[in-house]
């Protein structure tokens, strides 16, 4: 199949993402259509990266649906010249899509060596080599070089909120994590920051599932 059938079927599951509500923005499709998923998988899952469901990609891990990906950014509410932090590179897509919200630079952290490259090649093809940076570590730390952050966005389910990354938000900042069980269960759960006291309040967002969130701050492995 070539690009331009795998793009068409792409933009039909972007239409028909927003007409069930779930893209509401007209800058998060403008992003879903300007990021296709099939440049984020392996080539034998390119023909099913117009599918709504998770995909596999290396080390055992997943790239999450895109309906998924989309109720995150839309909540997110990223706008031009935010600073923004990934928890989880993966393949690299959901930062990719964060870049265009934002127009800055996004930092985005991954535990898994094999994932880092993963994600660093997949950049580089879609051309977001100078605009994503993948670090290698423990992302339940969060990313102190760069903080405060506007917005830190976490793709792995944790057994709670890490004290780091509340500490990283600016005052006002939000923080988007699933929390709960290890696997296959979670509730997403939006975080604001309300003053230097790292005082918080929280929003839960219903019921998720996502890869296991390992570190310091996270689940053992």
């Amino acid at each position: 199949m070539d690009e331009s059938d795998l793009y068409k079927r792409w933009m039909r599951l972007v239409e028909n993402l927003e007409r069930e509500g779930i893209i509401k923005s007209e800058k998060v499709k403008r992003a879903f259509l300007r990021v296709p998923r099939y440049k984020f998988v392996s080539d034998r899952y390119k023909e099913c990266a117009h599918v709504d469901e998770p995909l596999p990609i290396p080390a055992g891990q997943t790239i999450s649906a895109p309906h998924m990906v989309a109720i995150m950014l839309e909540l997110a509410e990223l706008e031009d010249g935010m600073n923004v932090l990934e928890i989880g590179a993966g393949s690299g897509w959901n930062a990719a899509l964060i870049y265009e919200l934002v127009k800055r630079e996004v930092y985005t952290i991954e535990r898994v060596s094999d994932l880092v490259e993963f994600a660093r090649k997949n950049l580089e093809r879609a051309g977001y080599k100078d605009k994503v940076h993948v670090i290698w570590g423990d992302g339940t730390k969060g990313f102190p070089p760069n903080a405060p952050y506007d917005r830190i966005i976490v793709t792995a389910g944790a057994p709670k909120v890490p004290k780091p990354l509340i500490e990283q938000l600016k005052v006002g900042g939000k923080l988007l994590i699933p929390v709960g069980s290890y696997h296959l269960w979670q509730e997403l759960l939006e975080v604001i920051k309300l003053d230097e006291d790292n005082k918080i309040k929280i929003k839960n967002h219903g019921g998720v599932a996502f890869v296991p969130l390992i570190g310091e701050h996270g689940w053992r492995e």
